[in-house]
């Protein structure tokens, strides 16, 4: 496909390990620049990856324990409240059960384009790290992943809805 070369930058990022909005478009704004398709980061408790995908359309995943990019209207608990569990955006609400969660406001797709299939069925069984969907935020598309091992019992939104943040997106039975 492409080489890859080294590049160095520097982006000075605000206390905490929560994104905000400038830092993010920062990042998008340097890989323009410099005719990136992808960027990693990870510190302490961060792990971003922004690619570009053949449209050249951003799309970012945040690994399991991180923060996702601060957005406006979003308050300082729901940015700053720890994940439990390990679990990321999956959280334990019934014996057996895992709600994945949304872990941001946005608008929610089940697939990566309306010609596409969805990233997951009902009935499908999926790992920690299946991409189950993906949120719209900003004009950002965010994958989220399952963070739990187990079987999709129900999709719990239409894909073009708006979620907020903590909304259940999927039930699963946990393996």
């Amino acid at each position: 496909m492409g080489e890859t070369r080294p590049f160095r930058a520097t982006i000075n990022f605000t206390k905490g390990t929560a994104l905000d909005l400038q830092e993010v478009k920062q990042l998008i704004d340097l890989m323009k620049e410099s005719d990136l398709n992808e960027l990693e980061i990870e510190q302490k408790d961060l792990k971003l990856r922004i690619r570009r995908g053949p449209s050249g359309q951003v799309t970012t995943s945040t690994g399991a324990g991180s923060h996702p990019p601060a957005l406006p209207g979003a308050s300082p608990e729901q940015l700053a409240a720890p994940q439990k569990g390990g679990e990321g955006a999956a959280q334990k609400d019934e014996d057996g059960v895992i709600y994945v969660k949304s872990p941001m406001v946005g608008t929610f797709y089940r697939s990566p384009s309306p010609e596409s299939p969805p990233y997951v069925e009902p009935g499908q069984k999926v790992t920690e790290s299946t991409v189950v969907c993906i949120i719209e935020a900003m004009k950002v598309m965010n994958e989220i992943h399952a963070d739990v091992k187990g079987t999709v019992l129900e999709v719990l939104v239409e894909s073009g809805q708006p979620v907020e943040y903590g909304e259940p997106l999927y039930k699963v039975k946990k393996a």
